[in-house]
């Protein structure tokens, strides 16, 4: 008998700042294509996210003990199943991808239009899908 050790991309990400698409980093346009749109970013003290009609692309920095950059670019198409969740001041991305591995997008310090905005996301993720 067999197992294969399942270790979790990543439990979660945690974004509190919307970026303009103008005002992203060199290193994070580079990931994007041509033929596509940058629906908005967001980041935090040194993570960033960048969500385009296609894809999603993660940055994933540490600077405390090493620098690395992890880059996590997700195609829509790969999400299996998906869920939102909205709580007082925070909204949840949760995405269970077709290799199994499970991602949390946390958005925190939110306000109903900033929720609005998340939503924007969601349903253009989703679209993707149908």
């Amino acid at each position: 008998m067999a197992y294969i050790k399942f270790k979790e991309l990543s439990k979660y990400f945690d974004f509190r700042t919307e970026v303009d698409p103008e005002n992203l980093p060199d290193y994070t346009i580079e990931y994007v294509e041509k033929e596509e749109k940058i629906i908005f970013g967001y980041k935090n003290t040194k993570d960033y996210v960048v969500f385009t009609d296609k894809k999603m692309i993660l940055f994933d920095r540490d600077t405390l003990a090493v620098y690395y950059k992890k880059i996590h670019v997700i195609p829509y198409v790969s999400i299996s199943t998906s869920a939102i969740n909205f709580k007082p001041g925070k909204v949840e991305l949760l995405f269970c991808l077709d290799s199994g591995y499970q991602l949390h997008i946390n958005f925190i310090d939110m306000n109903h239009d900033k929720k609005e905005r998340i939503k924007v996301i969601y349903k253009a993720i989703m679209k993707t899908k149908i």
